[in-house]
């Protein structure tokens, strides 16, 4: 079933930088935390595109060039994927919020509560995978970019990892919503084993962009 949007007023990707600010800061539940945290990962990947967008064509780099043409069209992907998913985090929590108001026996909160919880915790989950995916790849771009950009593929793992570990806030939040106690467990854990993976590759990135 599509993700269900019934407060935002448009989409997050239509909106201007000053719309979305001004929509983070409302009194309004959504958008929120989950779209930050997308919205972090999204700057990461453009910032990871600036870097490749100045490293190919140049001579010194020549022998990088395929796969610089790579890890570009990777983060091409991964930009769009975080406009989605903060999109699909704030729809998510939107009709969770919406379904929560209705009365305990409510005919469609008893059939689609259960299916909207699951989307609270899948789509920082998904934010958490893709920000695994980018900060492996920024790990790699280093050794094979321009110099006078690793500043700012520093920056870009910074935002990495404020998306990782932004979008397990919105796990942990999300996680007693579940009632399997098993799940919760096993989701935790993987959280915590992906937030370390990125921690322990945006300081790779931070420290070779130093040299």
């Amino acid at each position: 079933m599509p993700f269900q949007v019934t407060t935002l007023m448009q989409p997050i990707e239509s909106m201007s930088v000053r719309e979305l600010l001004d929509e983070l800061g409302a009194k309004t539940p959504a958008p929120g935390g989950g779209a930050t945290a997308s919205m972090s990962g999204g700057l990461a990947a453009a910032l990871g595109s600036m870097v490749i967008a100045y490293s190919i064509g140049k001579k010194s780099l020549a022998q990088h060039a395929e796969a610089l043409e790579t890890a570009s069209r990777r983060l091409v992907v991964a930009r769009n994927l975080f406009l989605r998913l903060a999109q699909e985090d704030a729809s998510a929590y939107d009709l969770y919020s919406e379904l929560s108001k209705l009365p305990p026996d409510d005919p469609r909160r008893i059939r689609e509560l259960p299916g909207a919880i699951q989307r609270c915790v899948q789509a920082p989950r998904s934010v958490l995978a893709a920000a695994v995916d980018v900060a492996r790849l920024l790990e790699t771009l280093a050794p094979i970019t321009n110099v006078h950009l690793h500043s700012d593929l520093g920056v870009a793992g910074v935002m990495c990892e404020a998306a990782a570990r932004s979008a397990a806030w919105n796990i942990r939040v999300n996680l007693p919503l579940l009632g399997d106690v098993a799940q919760r467990e096993a989701i935790q854990a993987e959280t915590d084993h992906a937030v370390a993976d990125v921690r322990g590759r945006v300081d790779a990135v931070e420290r070779a962009s130093k040299h």
